[in-house]
């Protein structure tokens, strides 16, 4: 081998499979801009496997795994390429990003650091420099004036009363502070119209909802009537316009048509606070008839980095994102639909003998940002592989968890089915593990840019599942992560 004094020994590689190598490189970033990313990353490794001594090619596959939002893998192609090339800037931009993605930001910051001294020049690296460094420092302030998160209880101190609505407010008005249909429908018609309601009955709807949550367990029990049909929908990720069009296709959510929401209700669309006062709105006037599950979203950390503190803020207050943040440590983990199919986020555990009963006595209170390892975290950030057993995420944060964990899982606890969502995919769903592991997503043309469809899932008291598929609508000209600050353009 061939010592480099910079970075790792390289071996030896022909010229000719230098130029197989550059090949298909070139393939697979015509492949990227076709925004083909799961080819272009099987071409990127083509080329690493010809010559892998080539720090960009390791880059290149980072950036395609940032955009499949692996970013585990990401991190660990980008360490790959400083140590083959310590000089090489866009590495270490790279993994700054993904560790950005993945809310470690002192790991980021100390890479945005790196790349500002390379290219002093770029005033882009020296605002998301300036950003993370603001994150870091407010993260410490808060950790160093940190009491129990139980007893931070902003919504006992906020005053409706002293809350007035201006004579010019023309928007729709909560009535003697109860919730109606023909409020909500006017509120979403104020939306889709990009208006805002008043603040008070904003802050009104979500102390409505925190108070109902915080007496459920973090398992919750679904029961379908007879007559009646749930649907069950993924990620939406505050595409305000595409969540619209489900109610479109699906129908309003009534005492017969009743809905979950499976998670990532903010985010990465810019119309999140419209998403998520509407979803409480409706769950505050169908208790029994609309459920919520927290996602990997609904936590302050990724709210900094994905948009929706930012939108908050911009389109009412810090106080008001502050009570949101309550609220979210409040959603249950998980449902259980007539004691058969469960329902989560993200998927399942590194070991095996996870009970119902564990899930349920899971105490989802005072934890904003589930710790890693953590039944909570593994509950909101796990995705099932084809392989059997388990495998560490592509993401960093859970595991992935093959067929027979699902089998094991489904077999120890009587139950049918897992129905989960956490992961884009091209038809809005897809079966895996011998039907018994299904993953449902929600919105269509993902940020944007992914082409894929949107599903939901149409439950029968019987426990019959019906697929819908669905296209994205469009919306105002407004982009995705509009609200992130510096750091939109990492991830979009």
């Amino acid at each position: 081998m061939n010592a480099d004094t910079n970075g790792i020994q390289a071996d030896p590689v022909s010229e000719e499979n230098k130029v197989k190598a550059e090949e298909a490189k070139e393939a697979a970033n015509k492949l990227f801009k076709a925004k083909n990313y799961e080819a272009a990353i099987a071409k990127y490794t083509e080329a690493i496997d010809l010559n892998p001594n080539a720090a960009q090619y390791y880059a290149n596959r980072a950036f395609a795994h940032i955009k499949t939002e692996a970013y585990g893998f990401a991190v660990a192609d980008a360490e790959r390429a400083v140590k083959v090339d310590p000089t090489y800037v866009k590495g270490y931009y790279r993994r700054a990003a993904a560790n950005m993605a993945l809310c470690r930001f002192k790991d980021a910051l100390q890479d945005f650091r790196i790349v500002a001294k390379k290219d002093p020049s770029d005033t882009s690296v020296k605002a998301k420099l300036a950003e993370c460094k603001k994150i870091v420092n407010k993260i410490e302030f808060e950790k160093a004036i940190s009491v129990d998160p139980r007893q931070k209880n902003l919504a006992e101190t906020i005053d409706l009363n002293a809350i007035a609505v201006d004579s010019s407010y023309d928007g729709p008005k909560l009535a003697d502070g109860q919730i109606t249909r023909e409020f909500i429908e006017d509120m979403m018609e104020c939306f889709k119209n990009q208006k805002k309601i008043h603040r008070k009955y904003a802050f009104q709807i979500i102390l409505a909802v925190r108070k109902m949550m915080l007496e459920l367990p973090s398992l919750v029990d679904v029961t379908i009537p007879q007559n009646c049909k749930l649907t069950v929908c993924g990620d939406v990720h505050g595409q305000f316009y595409d969540f619209l069009n489900i109610f479109k296709i699906n129908g309003l959510p009534s005492e017969e048509n009743m809905y979950l929401f499976n998670g990532d209700f903010v985010d990465r669309g810019s119309f999140s606070v419209e998403v998520i006062l509407t979803l409480f709105a409706f769950k505050w006037l169908y208790p029994t008839s609309v459920y919520l599950t927290r996602g990997n979203h609904e936590t302050d950390d990724m709210n900094k980095v994905y948009g929706f503190e930012g939108e908050v803020k911009a389109k009412y207050s810090e106080q008001m994102f502050e009570l949101f943040s309550e609220t979210f440590t409040a959603l249950p983990l998980a449902h259980i639909v007539n004691q058969k199919i469960l329902v989560v986020h993200g998927g399942l555990f590194s070991k095996d003998d996870v009970t119902l009963d564990d899930i349920r006595n899971i105490d989802r209170f005072g934890k904003r940002q589930p710790e890693h390892g953590s039944l909570m975290c593994e509950l909101l950030w796990s995705d099932p592989q084809p392989l059997p057993g388990r495998g560490p995420s592509k993401r960093g944060v859970g595991i992935q968890f093959g067929p027979d964990v699902t089998e094991k899982f489904l077999k120890r606890n009587n139950i049918d089915l897992l129905i989960r969502s956490h992961e884009v995919k091209e038809n809005g769903y897809v079966i895996e593990h011998n039907g018994k592991c299904i993953t449902v997503f929600s919105a269509p043309n993902y940020c944007d840019t992914i082409g894929n469809k949107g599903a939901l899932i149409n439950i029968t008291p019987d426990l019959q599942l019906n697929y819908k598929t669905f296209e994205a609508v469009p919306h105002p000209n407004v982009r995705p992560m509009a609200y992130a600050s510096q750091f939109g353009g990492l991830f979009t």
